[in-house]
């Protein structure tokens, strides 16, 4: 990280970034309070922290050992000496504040009433961001795909899931499955998400990051810490740092009995927060793959310092076309919620800082 001197000007800014871009390296400029910081993107070998410190304007060069440096809690703290989480904004809502966000609706669009019965029932229990699958990564291709299957279908699922938001005042998100529906996903939906099953899709990464839209990114059910880092760093290297980092669920070794569908990595969430500056929230859906396990993992991962929950909701889950085993009713979502926000609370009352970093008010 290449640290600018307090009070220097566009001009040395400028030539620094023209210097790395001759060297085949892009530049990540923050300007904060305190002083601006440029951030390498690329490999940094190419380029002497010696000659760096030689240019005008230049206070010095500070190497931040970590792959994923531009979301790095001391990357921040470099150029505005803080180092609260950063806030997603999203319409009326923000991801990362004090209060958890909660997104909530069914896992797959199967129609456009069934949709808007579900949206007016997760807003009246409280929901903040409406969710609804239209392209469903399945392990079976007999399984039903959702109706993005074909593009009719995916627009027409676009529009009724837009359509939901508006008339219920709610943001809402949706995946995107490949590089092809980045910019019709982008059209309709307020969030992108990624889902873990392309957490390593590098194009994608780049395409939807260059969408503008704030980024939901799934960990991967296989993926270290340190891989799930270093892969949302393609977003943030790429000019969108609206990431939310999402933890659902990890495939654990010697589990035996298939008692879960995954096992939800709770302790994740704190060290992720101590890690990054951004908002983590967390699917309890997709990982227990049971509705009797989400209210307990969802209160558990609150009180573990989530900013918010992705939960999976219908009206007669026994009907659904997808894991209707793990989506929960509306009314159960209801108080959910509220048994959240009061875990939220007592915590908060009783002065507990688990990541060692405020949210802000």
């Amino acid at each position: 990280m290449i640290i600018m001197k307090k009070g220097a000007t566009a001009e040395e800014i400028a030539s620094v970034v023209h210097d790395l871009k001759s060297h085949g390296l892009e530049a990540d400029v923050s300007t904060g309070e305190i002083r601006t910081v440029i951030g390498i993107i690329g490999d940094e070998s190419r380029i002497s922290a010696t000659h760096l410190e030689t240019l005008p304007g230049v206070k010095e060069v500070r190497l931040i050992e970590t792959p994923y440096k531009l979301i790095n809690r001391e990357y921040s703290a470099l150029f505005d000496g803080k180092t609260e989480s950063r806030v997603v904004k999203v319409g009326k809502v923000n991801i990362g504040n004090c209060e958890p966000v909660f997104m909530a609706g069914p896992c797959a669009i199967e129609g456009k009433d069934q949709l808007m019965r579900i949206a007016e029932d997760v807003k009246a229990a409280g929901a903040d961001i409406l969710r609804g699958g239209v392209f469903k990564p399945r392990t079976s291709v007999h399984s039903f795909q959702g109706l993005g299957s074909s593009k009719e279908g995916a627009e027409r699922a676009l529009s009724w899931l837009r359509e939901a938001g508006d008339k219920y005042d709610m943001p809402v998100i949706t995946e995107v499955r490949g590089e092809s529906h980045v910019d019709l996903v982008a059209r309709y939906a307020d969030i992108l998400q990624i889902g873990s099953r392309n957490m390593y899709n590098q194009d994608l990464l780049i395409k939807v990051a260059a969408a503008g839209k704030p980024v939901l990114f799934k960990r991967h059910f296989g993926a270290s810490i340190e891989e799930f880092l270093s892969f949302s760093e393609y977003i943030a290297a790429s000019g969108n740092k609206d990431i939310i980092l999402c933890e659902r669920g990890i495939v654990p070794v010697g589990r035996g009995k298939n008692y879960t569908r995954y096992v939800l990595d709770l302790q994740a969430v704190p060290v992720i927060q101590r890690e990054t500056y951004l908002p983590v929230v967390v699917d309890p859906s997709h990982a227990a793959g049971r509705r009797d396990l989400i209210a307990t993992m969802s209160l558990s991962a609150i009180a573990a310092g989530a900013s918010g929950l992705e939960i999976e909701v219908h009206h007669n889950a026994k009907e659904a076309r997808c894991d209707g085993q793990q989506m929960i009713t509306a009314s159960e979502l209801g108080a959910l919620i509220e048994s959240c926000r009061r875990v939220n609370r007592a915590i908060r009352d009783s002065g507990g800082d688990y990541t060692g970093y405020k949210c802000k008010n």
